[in-house]
């Protein structure tokens, strides 16, 4: 088994009030490369370690932690990255996506979910976890999963959920992009390209595959990776597809991740780390609301539970990895 991360930039991500998955907007810019290098090294290079305005650490320290415990194998995919990152990835050629409220903010669309295919098909593990970085990608996955006419709850990194914000940030997009609910249902590819963001793209086309190849896939996220879900099942795949979040999602009534679940045919498995059990600076953003999943988290989670490491053990990894991280890190 092995954890897939895609990472790659929405400027979506720029819009006031959309996303809490970095300090400031420029600081966003350089998340998933700071992801994928703490999930690889342990540690961001010459890079601060994202937290939220408020301080919350990135999930890549929980995914960082679980994976010293799991000892999984790591690719890095390159979707459409702002920052280049030290950490090795395949690189999918995509760029990265507009504010999802121009006519097309995903042009590179079918060749980004073309060489996700391709790469999919050539990974040749049993079993994969397939997870994401993003700044901003629930308002894209909330624009996606309206073009295809799906049920529109997604989650948020940030404790109040602005649904309202990203429902009028989407329905500008749609209106650019001369949409309405459904139009895109029979064209996955399209509803992507015209909602999406290069990390959809990606995911997309890796979950199909990897499933044409015959590889177990767990999609590791929360609504994101359930509208990567969505995308493959509008493609007309309908092989068995499994989805492993965190307790934080499944809490969210705004995320409606069960329902969601449900309507795709996904096997759910929901984790929860119990964070509430201790007080530390690297936990107590999550248990007030805050991030709640990405970097794979709610997958790695699941993969603990299965190996029977207790979740006691696992606080214990993250708040090791936190003071380790933060002891070292540069400043912004």
């Amino acid at each position: 088994m092995r954890l897939v991360l895609v990472g790659g930039h929405t400027e979506t991500a720029r819009i006031d009030g959309i996303s809490a998955a970095g300090a400031t907007p420029e600081l966003m810019r350089q998340t998933p490369a700071a992801d994928l290098e703490l999930l690889e090294y342990g540690q961001p290079v010459d890079r601060p370690v994202p937290v939220s305005p408020s301080g919350c650490p990135t999930p890549a320290v929980m995914s960082r932690a679980a994976r010293e415990l799991l000892g999984i194998d790591l690719l890095g995919v390159d979707a459409g990255l702002a920052a280049e990152t030290v950490t090795p990835t395949v690189d999918f050629g995509g760029s990265v996506g507009a504010d999802v409220r121009e006519p097309e903010p995903l042009p590179d669309a079918e060749a980004v979910v073309a060489a996700g295919k391709r790469v999919g098909r050539a990974l040749g593990d049993e079993r994969v976890l397939i997870g994401e970085t993003i700044p901003g990608g629930t308002t894209t996955a909330l624009g996606v999963l309206t073009a295809l006419g799906e049920p529109t709850g997604v989650s948020s990194s940030l404790p109040e959920n602005p649904l309202g914000l990203k429902r009028r940030v989407v329905a500008e997009g749609m209106d650019a992009s001369g949409l309405v609910d459904g139009d895109a249902a029979d064209d996955p590819v399209r509803a992507v390209e015209t909602m999406g963001d290069p990390v959809l793209a990606a995911v997309f086309g890796l979950t199909v595959g990897a499933l044409e190849s015959g590889t177990d896939v767990t999609l590791a996220g929360g609504t994101q990776l359930a509208t990567g879900a969505a995308l493959v099942r509008h493609e007309g795949v309908d092989a068995p597809l499994s989805l492993a979040t965190t307790s934080f999602v499944a809490e969210d009534d705004s995320a409606a991740i069960e329902e969601l679940a449900d309507r795709l045919g996904l096997e759910l498995t929901v984790t929860d780390p119990g964070f509430e059990h201790r007080d530390h600076p690297a936990l107590n953003g999550y248990v007030a609301g805050e991030a709640k999943e990405g970097v794979g988290m709610g997958g790695l989670l699941a993969r603990c539970r299965e190996r029977d490491i207790e979740m006691e053990r696992f606080r214990d990894r993250v708040t090791a990895v936190y003071d380790r991280v933060t002891e070292q890190r540069p400043q912004p």
